[in-house]
């Protein structure tokens, strides 16, 4: 009745309270209607629906500037701000992004697919702001999760010295993606469930007016000290809350009122993830994302998960195989326990098992500490995330040579995300560290075999990226063995062409040269397995003798393995025709992967069609 006519946030300004109620559920019901279709990010968005509406109508955007951090829980603002009957091309190749992206909408301030940005950008702006002598409010939406990432507190540190107008607004729900963990965790559910606290301060306030004014300011001061916001007012903000984040009445009152203020404030708001939609309600990490259709009505998915494992699962499996037999072994999450099957690693082996929240630098750093003691520590943390803790990786693990054994997942092109959770430097930006070692496996069964060389390696750090989702399908062995480190397999011989192919480009590149075969050309196809070192002689040997060479990867062609192999064919003195495969220097949009691949030029076809090229010169 609300939804179809809402266009803008100004339509939404001319509705009364008890309208906006309505609204919300007409959101509610809209979103089941479409995200139960077409998967995307579920529950995180549920809970944020009422605090969307009343900032959006209390706060006068575009104007006034609204920064969501991440921005996975933002389908609501996307539903307000006139991109409702785009949801459902949500994450889609050519549709809306599943983020906040600046592109896409004027109300989209700042773009973020990675926690904890949202304080500091949102500072920038109020600065710039002040800088150009104008007037509007600038207002950061920040999850408890987002909220353990250094950068935030960095951000408020800097906030409070500024003093700077603007508004943070904490969505307080208890979770990130897997539970929010930690101790500023514990310490808001410690004070949000005390029943002493609560009943203070209803009896502080009624007691007040019974007081003279020397008094009432005693008491204040005693209540100030109890109040949860104390560690935020030490910082230099003005708190207001806790809040219940779906009670529109309260919300639109306090944001009326904190919108008088000039001075760093904090509204400190308590919400559910999949509020209204009871399966998400129950299990708030499993409809973190749905990733296929479901039916509204029983939450189980319409079709059946597939038989393959997925590389997350292998090496979820394989990593607990492997501890079992080896008590040095432990688990890091920099809050995806979920995401990188460390979840099941926490099961069987909780006392070996560490999740320091959303912050990525602090899970290597860690590590590297283990690591002095003689403990094994795998941080598992996805391709994308660990730019994050680059320094880290090189200051605190590499320049030391600690074992550190990294587990990078979601590695190449991973769909739907889109750019912010594409895994496509990691080959880059690792390679030109001293000391580390990178591999790749070519499908399932070879990642086995990479978790177990990494944890007998240690002479130094080790990494293994594996992309997202299913396997290849090929049988598992039951027995594992270390590989030799920077030796690359040959499994196809041929004389007109090379191909080495790293990762899960190497069977596509098998089913390539099946295909060239029958046009009358014949491949050689290595499994480089090392990108780091790289098998110098055997890549060296073949390229000289065919000197026709394809690179193919899942991976940026600008410093990745390709420039490796190039770089090597150099140093060597090896003349040959070089053709690269891979990602080109640019941003790549979200889509499904095979639209992706095509579209980048380093699917199964494109290698066929390098091969038949760089064969007729």
């Amino acid at each position: 009745m609300f939804l179809e006519k809402i266009s803008s946030p100004k339509d939404l300004r001319s509705l009364r309270n008890h309208q906006l109620k309505v609204l919300a559920d007409e959101i509610r019901q809209h979103m089941v209607s479409v995200l139960s279709q077409t998967p995307g990010h579920f529950a995180p968005n549920f809970g944020t629906i009422e605090l969307t509406i009343a900032l959006h109508k209390v706060f006068n955007t575009p104007s006034d500037k609204l920064v969501w951090d991440i921005g996975h829980q933002a389908y609501p603002h996307k539903i307000l701000t006139g991109r409702r009957d785009h949801l459902k091309t949500v994450r889609q190749y050519d549709g809306i992004s599943g983020f906040l992206a600046r592109e896409e909408s004027e109300y989209d301030v700042f773009g973020a697919g990675h926690s904890s940005t949202s304080i500091a950008a949102a500072l920038g702006i109020a600065s710039a702001r002040d800088l150009k002598d104008e007037n509007f409010k600038v207002l950061a939406v920040i999850g408890d999760g987002g909220l353990t990432g250094g950068m935030a507190f960095e951000a408020m540190n800097a906030a409070g010295d500024f003093r700077k107008d603007m508004v943070i607004v904490l969505n307080d729900n208890q979770m990130s993606i897997s539970k929010t963990v930690g101790a500023f965790c514990k310490y808001f559910n410690r004070i949000i469930t005390n029943p002493t606290y609560n009943t203070l301060r209803s009896t502080v306030k009624e007691f007040l007016h019974l007081l003279p004014s020397d008094a009432k300011l005693a008491i204040q001061r005693i209540e100030s000290a109890l109040k949860p916001g104390m560690l935020f007012e030490e910082f230099g903000f003005r708190y207001f809350g806790p809040l219940d984040g779906h009670d529109l009445d309260q919300l639109i009152d306090v944001f009326k009122n904190v919108k008088r203020f000039n001075t760093p404030i904090l509204v400190h708001v308590l919400t559910t993830k999949g509020k209204g939609f009871s399966y998400a309600e129950k299990d708030p990490e499993g409809f973190y994302a749905v990733s296929t259709q479901f039916d509204p009505q029983t939450g189980k998915p319409f079709i059946a998960q597939p038989s393959t494992p997925t590389y997350t699962d292998v090496f979820s499996r394989t990593l607990i195989n492997l501890a079992e037999k080896d008590s040095r072994i432990v688990g890091i999450t920099a809050a995806m326990a979920g995401g990188t099957g460390l979840d099941k690693f926490r099961e069987k082996f909780p006392d070996r098992f560490f999740d320091v929240g959303l912050a990525e630098q602090c899970a290597v750093t860690y590590g590297a500490g283990l690591a002095t003691e003689g403990i094994k520590p795998v941080v598992a943390i996805y391709s994308t995330f660990l730019q994050r803790a680059y320094d880290q990786v090189l200051h605190d693990v590499c320049i030391q040579n600690l074992p550190v054994i990294f587990s990078l997942d979601r590695a190449g092109l991973v769909g739907a995300d889109g750019p912010t959770h594409h895994g496509v430097f990691d080959f880059a930006y690792l390679r030109s560290i001293p000391n580390i070692i990178v591999m790749a496996p070519k499908d399932e069964n070879e990642l086995q075999h990479m978790v177990k060389t990494a944890v007998n390696y240690e002479k130094g750090p080790i990494a293994f990226r594996y992309p997202r989702g299913a396997g290849v399908g090929v049988p598992l062995d039951e027995v594992l063995e270390s590989l030799p480190i920077g030796k690359a397999e040959v499994l196809l011989e041929g004389d007109d062409l090379l191909v080495v192919a790293v990762g899960n480009r190497v069977h596509p590149a098998l089913e390539a040269a099946a295909v060239l075969s029958d046009s009358g050309i014949s491949a050689t196809i290595i499994n480089a397995r090392f990108i780091k070192p790289l098998d110098k002689e055997l890549i060296c040997s073949y390229a000289d003798q065919i000197g026709r060479v394809i690179t193919v990867e899942d991976h940026t062609l600008d410093g990745g393995f390709g420039s490796a192999v190039l770089e090597t064919l150099s140093t060597h003195g090896i003349l040959a025709r070089v053709k690269r495969l891979g990602i080109p220097n640019r941003f790549v949009q979200h889509g499904d992967v095979k639209t992706l691949y095509n579209l980048c030029g380093y699917d199964e076809e494109a290698i066929i069609n390098a091969g038949v090229k760089i064969c007729e010169k």
